[in-house]
């Protein structure tokens, strides 16, 4: 069986499904974390994974939605005001409430649907799921052409590698695994692969890591707009959709 490492969706269903036409039959699906936020059906992608009991491991978006989703969740069950205004909102929250059919967006204010505390149970679910999620996935039991072993994160991984066992307890471990974009120096015995901060065209490959999030919800930007997955064993990429003869790489 082979792993196919897919990046940063951001609740664009149709990509994710395009995409998954391509890659071979029986192949393992692994997701670097990110599912939700900025397009239209993150609730959608959230069921996909969470029926077919996909690997996924948790990035910096269901981080924000588990802080301020879960905060969205009490105000409506106290029925208090909710909040108009945080990171979350202002980075695709809006855009996965609206996924989620929980509210309406109207002259930029957040309007609860009339009967939410009707259906919000799944929204709440996929919170309880996303707060399960690892923060990093060890491939060990793959063969990789490096030798090293395989590490999927949601961002890079290797400047905090030594720093593991503190897991999500650890501030600066948790905070690096989720939310840096700094390139990892080659200091650590593993290959790692990750996404987070969006690579023109294709993935980036180097001896050590590649970053396969290549900017599936950012359509108006030129060489962007792909969702990309590498294979573990081969370093076969496959994208959705294509690039436009406009948007091609000039040499």
């Amino acid at each position: 069986m082979r792993h196919y490492i897919i990046g940063d969706v951001h609740g664009e269903y149709k990509a994710l499904v395009n995409l998954i036409t391509k890659i071979p039959y029986n192949s393992q699906l692994i997701f670097v974390g990110d599912l939700i936020d900025r397009g239209s059906q993150s609730a959608h992608v959230v069921k996909y994974v969470r029926e077919n009991n996909i690997p996924c491991v948790r990035g910096n978006h269901e981080e924000m939605m588990i802080e301020h989703g879960s905060s969205f969740v009490r105000a409506i069950e106290k029925g208090e005001e909710v909040e108009q205004n945080n990171m979350w909102l202002k980075h695709g929250g809006i855009e996965t409430l609206l996924s989620y059919s929980l509210i309406s967006y109207k002259d930029s204010k957040i309007v609860p649907h009339p009967f939410i505390k009707e259906f919000i149970f799944q929204f709440k679910e996929d919170i309880a799921w996303m707060k399960k999620l690892p923060l990093y996935l060890e491939l060990g039991e793959i063969e990789h052409s490096t030798g090293r072993n395989v590490v999927v994160s949601h961002s890079a991984i290797a400047p905090v590698w030594h720093m593991r066992d503190g897991g999500a307890e650890d501030k600066e471990f948790l905070s690096t695994v989720l939310w840096s974009r700094a390139i990892p120096l080659d200091r650590e015995n593993i290959f790692n692969i990750f996404g987070h901060t969006p690579q023109q065209y294709t993935v980036k490959e180097q001896d050590h890591y590649v970053n396969v999030d290549t900017g599936c919800y950012m359509k108006e930007k030129r060489g962007y707009g792909l969702l990309s997955a590498y294979c573990v064993e081969t370093a076969e990429v496959y994208s959705s959709g294509e690039l436009s003869i406009f948007d091609e790489k000039i040499s």
